[in-house]
């Protein structure tokens, strides 16, 4: 029998497989870098959208949405801080991007354990 967390994989892998292309190469590199990044989290379905969390218990902090655009964005569970110089107090949460290269991944990675840790 399956546990949870291969149960929560599962329905991301295949919310996943059941997009359009380009989205779904795109959404499944995304997917791989945020378990490369902090292979402790542990994905699930949350309000719809692939997302990680600490648990299969706890609030997501981080979502991948396929809109219109790919979105990468940090929960409202997450410790935000304001970005400063020319953002001042506002809160960086959310990225669009519509194709990932070597530098995508490394800021991905960074906002991803900014989230965990």
């Amino acid at each position: 029998m399956a546990s949870k967390d291969e149960k929560n994989l599962a329905q991301v892998i295949d919310k996943i497989a059941k997009m359009d292309e380009p989205e779904r190469s795109l959404m499944q590199r995304v997917h791989e870098v945020i378990l490369i990044a902090v292979p402790s989290l542990k994905p699930r379905i949350w309000y719809g959208m692939p997302a990680y969390a600490q648990s299969a218990s706890t609030p997501a902090l981080v979502t991948l949405r396929n809109d219109e655009r790919v979105n990468l964005a940090l929960t409202e569970k997450v410790t935000l801080r304001p970005a400063g110089g020319s953002d001042g107090a506002l809160m960086p949460a959310a990225w669009y991007f519509d194709s990932i290269d070597e530098t995508t991944e490394q800021r991905i990675t960074e906002i991803v354990r900014s989230a965990v840790f």
